[in-house]
């Protein structure tokens, strides 16, 4: 693992800021346990559909430049450069809180993501496990559950998502920006390659669990050429349907990306910059961008043609992200009289 030297914006929730005389040392990888008070989040970020999230892990090995959850790290007065890369927090008694929040009376069976501002398959999930044994409560509790990743390593569970979807439901979305691993490997340098997720895919489907691919992001004037070949690989590999979302870049993630899309695309960051203007009216964070598909200019008019027509293509115009509603599909075994779940599809856009 290449690590970069120690790169990170100006923390706004700090009063001093210290810069380096000289060159930066490298970036070391240092990993702490703490001991967490909750486990559930309550999802409030435009970028996903999702109500409810279980975070085994803060920060993430993969070095996505465009992360939307890097600002997160400055809460806990880190940075939202390499340190989201490189200082990492393994929530150790994550499973015990969630088996807590599935006891509650209150708790009413709903739908949960692995995971919001953190990928619960990074590396570090090989040796800890705690998102297994996240899984292993939701399982026990049958909970529904979906997995947003693009980790390889959720094959490894892919036994445990299979009994799960049988239980209660669950779905696995693989994260694919780029079809191709230059790309990819410029601006997540630390993710498995594309061809090692369409692999996953693959494994995950023979498995029975229920997966589909997640283009998140595109890039406009980068990535959005990629569009039919990740749908046609992904056709291929098993998924059964596609959904997107575009690039926006709030608070620091904006610096951390800009600055790594000049440093390895010197020649192709101001297309890219100005194409990122053209969809979000002239600014590069437009949270009000939502899940609209449509009503952004030419320019993005012409990617959703390109990925409706695709996804009709390669026949993944399938049902998109879902959401829990109250049903009586899901069998509880520790609270019987609890109001079940069933998932409801909608399709999701950009946001």
């Amino acid at each position: 693992m290449k690590l970069r030297r120690i790169d990170n914006p100006p923390n706004p929730y700090l009063s001093q800021q210290r810069e380096w005389i000289g060159p930066p040392p490298e970036a070391r990888i240092e990993v702490y346990e703490e001991t967490s008070g909750s486990i559930l989040s309550r999802n409030d970020s435009p970028d996903l559909p999702f109500n409810w999230s279980v975070n085994p892990y803060r920060g993430c090995q993969h070095a996505c430049a465009y992360c939307y959850a890097r600002p997160y790290h400055e809460y806990l007065g880190l940075g939202a450069g390499t340190d989201f890369e490189t200082k990492l927090i393994v929530k150790r008694n994550a499973a015990d809180l969630l088996r807590r929040e599935f006891s509650k009376p209150s708790w009413k069976g709903e739908m949960v993501n692995f995971s919001g501002i953190t990928d619960c398959y990074q590396p570090l999930e090989a040796g800890y496990g705690i998102t297994r044994q996240c899984l292993e409560v939701c399982l026990e509790f049958a909970n529904p559950a979906i997995v947003v990743t693009k980790g390889y390593l959720v094959v490894r569970d892919a036994d445990l998502l299979a009994e799960l979807n049988k239980r209660a439901g669950t779905h696995v979305y693989m994260s694919i920006p780029f079809a191709d691993r230059k790309s990819a490997a410029l601006l997540e340098p630390q993710a498995p390659p594309p061809a090692r997720r369409f692999e996953a895919i693959r494994r995950l489907r023979d498995a029975g669990v229920p997966v589909s691919v997640f283009i998140a992001p595109v890039i406009p004037g980068l990535s959005d050429c990629d569009i039919p070949s990740i749908l046609e690989q992904s056709a291929r590999a098993g998924a059964s349907s596609a959904s997107m979302t575009a690039l926006r870049l709030p608070g620091s993630v904006e610096e951390v990306f800009l600055s790594r899309l000049r440093e390895t695309m010197p020649l192709r960051a101001d297309r890219v910059i100005q194409r990122l203007r053209d969809i979000r009216g002239g600014r590069l964070d437009d949270s009000a961008f939502g899940a609209r598909m449509r009503g952004r200019g030419a320019y993005w008019e012409s990617i959703v043609s390109l990925f409706e027509i695709s996804k009709r293509r390669y026949g993944l115009d399938g049902p998109g992200f879902v959401r829990a509603i109250p049903s009586q599909a899901c069998r509880t075994t520790r609270n019987p009289r609890r109001e079940q779940l069933t998932f409801e599809f909608e399709s999701q856009g950009a946001s």
